[in-house]
């Protein structure tokens, strides 16, 4: 007898936002706190931005019964991470 094809609760994309967040913040962290990685700033950037964004709502649909919690909340706070040695590296060039 074939499986049943209606979707589960838990097959949707939001269970993807934690684990994409958790990558972009890891690519973000390294990216702007190791020197010699300092030509890739501008995508570890770009890459916060979208790792504290995707993480705030993975957040957002864990709390609901969709996805991984601890995934969104280490992908937030490594974006975060990343953004604040971004800013932080071009306020220091700046001056």
């Amino acid at each position: 007898m074939p499986e049943p094809t209606v979707p589960d609760r838990t097959d949707t994309p939001a269970v993807a936002l934690g684990p994409t967040a958790l990558v972009l913040g890891a690519f973000s962290a390294i990216g702007s706190w190791v020197p010699a990685l300092v030509p890739t700033l501008p995508w570890g950037f770009i890459a916060g931005a979208l790792a504290v964004t995707f993480g705030a709502a993975g957040i957002h649909y864990a709390v609901h019964g969709t996805g991984r919690l601890w995934t969104a909340i280490a992908g937030t706070i490594l974006g975060t991470v990343g953004l604040v040695g971004t800013i932080t590296l071009i306020w220091a060039f700046s001056a």
